[in-house]
């Protein structure tokens, strides 16, 4: 059984927001042993050492909304950016649930993984190749006791539902004691769904119609696209701080999370830069996920310039919700064109601080928050004694700045040791796994 000591590191507990230095961690198998100061070191001996000193080790990031379309080139990118666990969200059950397994057992390379398997849609889907078009509330509840009984960890929810099929899902998920997440569908307003019990919400659908609402705008729901309100964004400073913060307060109070995954809209500002090659990192893109990417957005004019002008808004709107006291998970729907595995998780972060949120908070919503809501929290989030190995340790404090989180010196995935040459390969082995797809 391998074990490692690191000694003299910096701990950062993120739940308390706070560092504690000159600590000694002792991983043993796939745990972690101790935690301690002061601990004799010649009882280690067969311990491989580390030295900590400079450094800060912290929990292993979480992508709380993935879509692991590539896992071989994914999965090395997730890891190296010391993403440690993902949340997929769209896969078909045949291809979702053996990626799980093989992955949650280690024999595939890559982050942990839970998964929603099928979206459940309306028909026909917006997306047929990961969706089940739904017609009926009695398909719905069919469909949902299905995913139950194969076995997925969450059921995700999409755009173009109708209300009461939508209603129905939401109810025979929590009698299948899984939690309903996704889209907010267009048919029906976000109060609604938190009331109903949706549990996360992503991409901020919904909000834009709070915000014409609060204006005295006529709103129409209806079935048939995705966030066809978007331009209410543009207006979010328009609206009486104090009158958008009691809307907030009850979508908080029922226990919705919200994932807003901000990187997906500045990315689609960049639509016609990725087309024509000349965006960063487009290196790790393979033929299978250009032709995802062409298929879920055309580079025209009209939509990037209306990405362009509501991101910033949206941005600004995730401290609207952070002061309102939400839950907020950091994800980046990485199947979107420009949003690049693992690095979008960072650039995440940075949008939010930059936003005004604090490090801290930032670095809770990537680690123990999505734990939690996952309910992994007893296994992974937090560095604990006895919780799961996988940990990052980084060149600076993330607490002090959430950037310092890309700063890696080293990764331990479920008790293995890679230090930075060990990353350094794997995002080379991910490049060319990427491109031999391009030669073959």
């Amino acid at each position: 059984m391998s074990s490692y000591t690191v000694t003299h590191v910096a701990v950062v507990d993120v739940e308390n927001g706070i560092v504690r230095p000159d600590q000694v961690v002792i991983v043993t198998g796939d745990r972690i042993r101790t935690i301690a100061s002061g601990v004799d070191l010649s009882v280690l001996q067969d311990s491989r050492c580390i030295d900590g000193r400079g450094l800060y080790l912290m929990p292993g990031l979480v992508d709380a909304h993935a879509h692991n379309f590539d896992p071989p080139v994914f999965g090395r990118m997730f890891i190296a950016n010391g993403i440690l666990l993902i949340r997929d969200l769209a896969h078909p059950n045949e291809e979702a649930l053996p990626l799980r397994q093989a992955l949650n057992e280690g024999t595939m390379l890559g982050p942990e993984m839970v998964v929603s398997g099928w979206v459940l849609d309306g028909d026909p889907p917006l997306l047929p190749p990961v969706s089940l078009g739904i017609k009926t509330p009695e398909e719905g509840r069919d469909a949902v006791r299905k995913q139950a009984a194969a076995g997925v960890d969450q059921i995700k929810v999409y755009s173009r539902l109708e209300k009461d099929v939508y209603l129905a899902i939401v109810d025979e998920a929590h009698k299948q004691g899984l939690k309903p997440v996704g889209h907010v569908p267009e048919s029906i307003y976000i109060e609604e769904a938190a009331a109903a019990g949706q549990k996360s919400a992503e991409h901020l659908f919904g909000f834009e119609k709070v915000i014409g609402r609060l204006l005295g705008q006529p709103i129409t729901l209806r079935t048939g696209g995705i966030g066809m309100d978007a331009p209410y964004w543009l207006r979010l400073p328009e609206v009486k701080h104090e009158e958008l913060l009691q809307v907030l307060y009850r979508i908080r109070d029922s226990g919705m999370a919200v994932c807003p995954t901000v990187i997906v809209f500045k990315a689609g500002s960049h639509l016609q830069e990725i087309q024509a090659r000349q965006y960063p990192r487009l290196e790790y893109i393979s033929p299978k996920m250009w032709e995802i990417w062409n298929l879920l957005a055309a580079p025209n004019q009209e939509s990037t310039d209306m990405s362009a002008r509501i991101w910033p808004h949206m941005q600004a709107f995730v401290a609207e919700l952070h002061e309102a006291g939400l839950t907020l998970m950091v994800g980046t729907d990485t199947a979107f064109p420009g949003v690049i595995p693992g690095y979008a998780v960072h650039e995440e972060m940075a949008l939010w601080q930059e936003a005004g949120i604090p490090p801290a908070d930032i670095l809770r919503s990537a680690t123990s928050v999505p734990a939690r809501f996952i309910g992994w929290d007893g296994r992974l989030g937090t560095i604990a004694e006895g919780k799961v190995a996988s940990m990052v340790l980084v060149r600076a404090n993330p607490l002090e700045d959430v950037r310092n989180a890309s700063k890696i010196e080293g990764v331990f995935l479920r008790g293995r040791y890679l230090d930075r040459s060990d990353l350094d390969l794997l995002l080379e082995e991910a490049k060319g796994l990427a491109q031999d797809q391009v030669q073959s």
